[in-house]
């Protein structure tokens, strides 16, 4: 059995009929969504092939003027401290204190480092004169 050419006017009433039933699909989407009390929304498929970025999420009025009320405390009390001279608590507290190391614990690292160099030295020349012996 011979297969059909694939001809630009086959091609062209493929692409057409798959096209209807896309729309027919979509529309019975629909009104099972409508059924469900949803509203018509695009397909997912077409949103993401499309490149289409999904829509911001908004906040809801009561979480809105939570961030207000907060950011408007924040904002007083740096108003409030540079009006009495100092510098905001938010810069003060950026850079912790520097840590020091104690004269005790520098001799502990340091005596721990030569212990593991002579060990690293030991058995460099342990190597060394295994190969020579060769």
């Amino acid at each position: 059995m011979q297969t059909p050419q694939l001809t630009q006017s086959i091609l062209t009433a493929a692409l057409d009929g798959l096209e209807l039933q896309k729309s027919r699909i979509e529309d019975q989407i629909a009104q099972v969504r409508s059924l469900l009390g949803g509203a018509p929304r695009k397909p997912v498929a077409s949103a993401e092939a499309s490149g289409e970025v999904a829509p911001k999420r908004t906040l809801s009025a009561a979480a809105r003027r939570s961030i207000a009320t907060a950011q408007k405390k924040r904002w007083a009390l740096i108003r409030k401290q540079k009006a009495a001279g100092g510098e905001p608590a938010a810069k003060a507290a950026v850079k912790p204190a520097k840590r020091k190391l104690s004269a005790a614990g520098r001799r502990a690292i340091i005596e721990a480092t030569k212990k593991r160099w002579a060990k690293v030295r030991a058995e460099a020349a342990k190597a060394k004169k295994a190969a020579e012996a060769k």
